[in-house]
């Protein structure tokens, strides 16, 4: 929307989840489906926080399971937009697992989503601007362009030689 824009903290989305046998495979760890599935939520409440409408997701990058979650453990989700275009958002999701009588936690998932804000009939509508203040927020924020350059490449909607935010990383002087 222009002229209008929110600051990043006020996107932040927090879900916690209890792991319970219907949520877990063979092994009793939680399954990955479930994952992406509670990850999908988090981050697109998130992304309606900023839009202030409907909000679906246009794409997800690399989801990397790095530890397994057990059972009984206590999953907390934590999504917050990174940064806004014209229709469209980023999202980073941040995934935990805390078992609480092992006194253990670790983080096991982290993942970057896309977003486009949709009106009632599903066409794309202009977003707010984001205004990151934490360092962490600012990092997050520059890197975006070039995250998003790079999907726009793999979706064949992008030429690598127009990608101007990549170049810089890819040529060097001689």
């Amino acid at each position: 929307m222009p002229g209008t824009s929110k600051y990043a903290k006020d996107t932040l989305v927090i879900k916690n989840e209890l792991l319970m046998p219907n949520d877990t495979n063979m092994f009793n760890n939680l399954m990955g489906g479930k994952m992406m599935y509670w990850m999908d939520i988090a981050a697109g409440i998130s992304a309606q926080k900023l839009s202030n409408s409907l909000a679906v997701t246009a794409s997800v990058d690399n989801i990397s399971f790095k530890h397994p979650i057990e059972i009984s453990s206590v999953v907390t989700l934590r999504a917050q937009v990174t940064r806004s275009f014209k229709t469209s958002m980023e999202v980073y999701i941040e995934v935990t697992a805390e078992n609480i009588p092992k006194k253990t936690k670790q983080m096991t998932n982290s993942a970057f989503f896309t977003f486009v804000a949709v009106d009632k009939n599903g066409n794309p509508m202009p977003v707010p601007e984001l205004i990151p203040e934490t360092e962490r927020e600012k990092e997050l924020y520059e890197g975006a362009l070039r995250r998003r350059q790079l999907r726009l490449i793999f979706a064949g909607r992008l030429k690598p030689k127009d990608a101007n935010e990549l170049k810089a990383i890819f040529e060097q002087e001689i």
